[in-house]
C-alpha cells in the first residue's frame, strides 16, 4: 500500500513538473492585445481610430503666447532623458514663445513623479511634458493637471490615454518589436534561444513592446526559445548584475540578451565582455549611440535598435505648442513639428515620430547622442 502511494505521489510530482516546465516563461510583457507585422517588409494598414485623449478644462487662450513648461521625464541624470531634454529646449528656443525646463528625480521612481508633477500643478505651469514610469499610477495626476486647464502631452512612455491629449510614439510598438527580433534572429540563428533584460514589468512602453515582440517571435521565427526576462530598475549596476547571472545560469544554451533600456544594453554588453562571451552571445537592443560605440568598435556588438531621442523630445515640445494654440485638433491626422515637417497622427491621440533606425558599425560614429 506505502508502495502504491509512493509510486502515485512521484508520479504525480514528476507529471506537475513536466506540465511546469511546458509552459511559457514569463515574457513580462503586458496582456493587451497585439498586432504584429507581417514577416517580411510588407508595412501594416492604418487604421482610423477617434480621438481617446484627454481635454483641458476651461484652459485660457494660449495662442500665441509664452508658455511656461515643465518636462518630467522617467528620470534625469541619463544620456537618454538628457537628448530628450536637448530636443525639447532646442524646439522651445525654436518656437521663440516657450519657456521649458526639465526636472526629475535621479530613479525612476513612479511617486516622485506623481509628486514633481503635482508640486508644477500647484504652483503653476501652462503645459506639462512627461515620460510615465507607470501607465496607470501616474494617471490621477495626469487627470488633476488637465482639470486645473494644463496642456497635457506624454513621450517615450505613455499613459492611460484619457490623462493627456496626445502621446508623441517613438516608433510603433510592433514595428520596434519587428527591428529587435529581426536583428536577433540575424545574429543567434532561427533555433537561438535568449533572455531579456528590462527596467520593470509594470513600465508601459517596455512591456508594449515586449508583448509584440513575442507574438512576432511566435509567429515569424517560432523556433527560438525566450528563456527569461529580468528586471533591474534602469540601474546600471543591476543590469550589469541581472546580465551576469543570465550568461552563469544558462551558460552555452544562451545565446542573446536583448536590452529594452539605454541602460540595460550597454550594461549587457559590459557583461559579455567581462564574461569573454563576444562573439557566442549576442546583445541586441534599445541604447544610445554614444554609449554602444565602444561594444560595436570592438565588435562585440553589431545591432543597436533606436529612434534620435533629440527627435523625440523636439517633436513633443511642438506638439505641446500646437495643442496649446489649437492648432492641433481631436480628429486632426497631422501636426506640423519644425523641421521635422508633418507627423502622422495614429491610433487616435498618438503623434509618430517615426520608423526605427538600425544602428552597425557601417553607421554609429555618425552620431552623437
Amino acid at each position: 500500500m506505502r508502495k502504491t502511494v509512493l509510486a502515485t505521489l512521484v508520479s504525480l510530482s514528476l507529471s506537475a513538473s513536466f506540465a511546469h516546465a511546458q509552459q511559457s516563461p514569463w515574457t513580462g510583457g503586458d496582456d493587451l492585445p497585439t498586432n504584429p507585422l507581417a514577416c517580411d517588409a510588407t508595412p501594416a494598414a492604418v487604421t482610423a481610430k477617434p480621438y481617446d485623449g484627454g481635454t483641458p478644462v476651461n484652459a485660457p487662450d494660449r495662442k500665441g503666447k509664452t508658455l511656461k513648461v515643465v518636462d518630467v521625464p522617467k528620470l534625469v541624470g541619463i544620456g537618454y532623458f538628457t537628448a530628450t531634454s536637448k530636443g525639447i529646449a532646442d524646439a522651445a528656443k525654436e518656437i521663440g514663445s516657450m519657456d521649458a525646463k526639465t526636472d526629475g528625480s535621479t530613479k525612476a521612481n513612479i511617486d516622485d513623479q506623481i509628486t514633481l508633477i503635482d508640486n508644477y500643478i500647484t504652483s503653476g505651469v501652462d503645459g506639462i511634458l512627461y515620460a510615465a514610469n507607470d501607465p496607470v499610477a501616474i494617471a490621477p495626476i495626469l487627470k488633476k493637471a488637465l482639470a486645473a486647464g494644463i496642456d497635457v502631452v506624454g513621450y517615450d512612455a505613455n499613459s492611460t490615454p484619457d490623462s493627456r491629449q496626445w502621446f508623441v510614439n517613438q516608433a510603433e510598438f510592433n514595428g520596434i518589436a519587428k527591428s529587435l527580433v529581426d536583428s536577433l534572429a540575424a545574429e543567434i540563428g532561427e533555433n537561438g534561444a535568449f533572455a531579456i533584460v528590462t527596467s520593470t514589468f509594470t513600465t508601459p512602453n517596455q512591456a508594449r513592446w515586449i508583448a509584440e515582440m513575442a507574438a512576432y517571435q511566435t509567429k515569424c521565427h517560432p523556433n527560438m526559445k525566450w528563456l527569461e526576462t529580468v528586471e533591474a530598475q534602469e540601474d546600471n549596476i543591476l543590469s550589469f548584475n541581472q546580465a551576469n547571472t543570465l550568461i552563469n545560469k544558462y551558460g552555452p544554451e544562451l545565446k542573446g540578451i536583448l536590452g529594452m533600456t539605454s541602460v540595460a544594453t550597454p550594461a549587457a554588453a559590459d557583461a559579455v565582455t567581462q564574461a569573454g562571451k563576444c562573439g557566442s552571445v549576442a546583445i541586441v537592443g534599445l541604447a544610445t549611440p554614444n554609449a554602444m560605440k565602444p561594444y560595436v568598435g570592438a565588435g562585440c556588438v553589431k545591432s543597436v535598435v533606436l529612434w534620435n531621442p533629440v527627435d523625440l523630445g523636439y517633436a513633443a515640445a511642438y506638439v505641446l505648442r500646437a495643442a496649446a494654440d489649437g492648432d492641433l485638433k481631436p480628429g486632426d491626422t497631422a501636426v506640423k513639428a519644425g523641421k521635422l515637417g508633418e507627423l502622422k497622427v495614429i491610433n487616435g491621440s498618438e503623434i509618430l515620430l517615426g520608423a526605427p533606425f538600425v544602428f552597425s558599425k557601417d553607421n554609429i560614429e555618425t552620431f552623437d547622442f
